[in-house]
């Protein structure tokens, strides 16, 4: 006798991007990390909150994380949510939206978390074929499942729709457009003006990546206040501790730093997009902080076989989609000098 639900007992469950025992010796350009630090203030703000008060529950709406973001939005904080990493979003809003059996779409390749939530939730799961030149095929002209789920910038080709493309997909959408935006603030613009436009958008964001916080596990959603308050009843009440809050708080205020260490990260990856088609590879134009990029042989497990060995990780997918390149985050000017002479040298 099975004590499981028979969807949960057979599926696989999301692989995430291999994290080392022994980080610190590899050059590790996998999970699409900050090679930067945290912004200071963000560390002083948990030293100041590591106290007394820890005995304490935290503030259950994280009050002064949505005030933040709603003075950097320019939204009112009841359009705005907090959340555990904006996977915690994803989760929760096919849970709010799709019940068992009912259809989620996403494009093909993105986010493949989104078929493990599904999958969780019985939600059944449509496909749009995605080319690399951002092409979305056989999108019909009204699509009437509960959830579409957009990356943009898309993973992992690092794709960027604009806003009049994003604006007609939401409107050919009978359901919730999802505007996952993990990789926005590497790109030039972003939805977020839709969400107060259609009243179908939501947009998603984490923290993890251009603010160096993916330790902290920290995510925010835009969306009408109706969304907002339905995705409040079903979080996790207390679900950012004092810590991760004062950290949201102190790195949302710290916007000089913020855009000091993105365009750090732009400038290194369009320097290495430029080195890397001078050494033969297929690189597509990318918006995020990494590069989908393609040796001139098209096999990608083997370039990431020998970058494996001489200790640099990078990610190869075995999706027959993808399994002719690489994706490669982007580190440091030093880290990426490193990643492109052993490139050189595997030819």
């Amino acid at each position: 006798m099975s004590y499981l639900r028979p969807n949960i007992a057979v599926m696989a469950g999301y692989v995430p991007g291999f994290q080392p025992p022994d980080a610190e010796s590899w050059i590790k350009l996998n999970t699409n990390e900050n090679p930067y630090p945290p912004s200071p203030q963000v560390i002083r703000a948990i030293r100041e909150a590591t106290g007394e008060s820890l005995r304490k529950y935290p503030d259950a709406v994280s009050r002064a994380g949505r005030e933040a973001a709603a003075e950097l939005y320019g939204y009112p904080a009841d359009w705005l949510i907090m959340a555990n990493g904006s996977d915690e979003l994803l989760n929760n809003l096919i849970r709010a939206c799709a019940g068992e059996g009912e259809e989620i779409a996403y494009l093909q390749p993105s986010y493949s978390y989104y078929a493990t939530l599904a999958e969780v939730q019985g939600a059944r799961v449509k496909t749009f074929p995605l080319t690399e030149s951002g092409e979305i095929r056989d999108f019909p002209a009204r699509y009437t499942g509960r959830l579409f789920f957009l990356t943009n910038p898309n993973a992992p080709f690092g794709l960027r729709w604009g806003v009049e493309r994003v604006a007609e997909l939401a409107d050919r959408c009978a359901g919730l457009l999802v505007v996952d935006e993990a990789y926005a603030d590497f790109a030039e613009g972003n939805c977020l003006e839709l969400v107060r436009q259609k009243p179908n958008v939501v947009v998603t964001r984490t923290l993890s990546k251009s603010y160096s916080l993916a330790g902290m596990r920290l995510g925010l959603a835009i969306a009408r206040p109706e969304v907002v308050a339905a995705l409040d009843k079903i979080r996790d009440h207390y679900n950012l501790d004092r810590l991760a809050q004062a950290a949201l708080t102190a790195a949302l205020v710290d916007q000089d730093y913020f855009r000091d260490c993105v365009a750090r990260i732009c400038a290194t990856r369009d320097w290495l997009s430029n080195a890397l088609r001078k050494l033969g590879y297929q690189v597509i134009p990318s918006s995020a902080n990494y590069l989908f990029v393609s040796p001139p042989d098209r096999d990608g497990k083997r370039v990431y076989d020998a970058l494996y060995a001489r200790k640099i990780l990078v990610r190869y997918f075995s999706d027959p989609v993808l399994a002719h390149g690489l994706r490669i985050s982007i580190g440091t000017s030093e880290e990426m000098e490193q990643t492109l002479a052993a490139l050189e040298e595997i030819g």
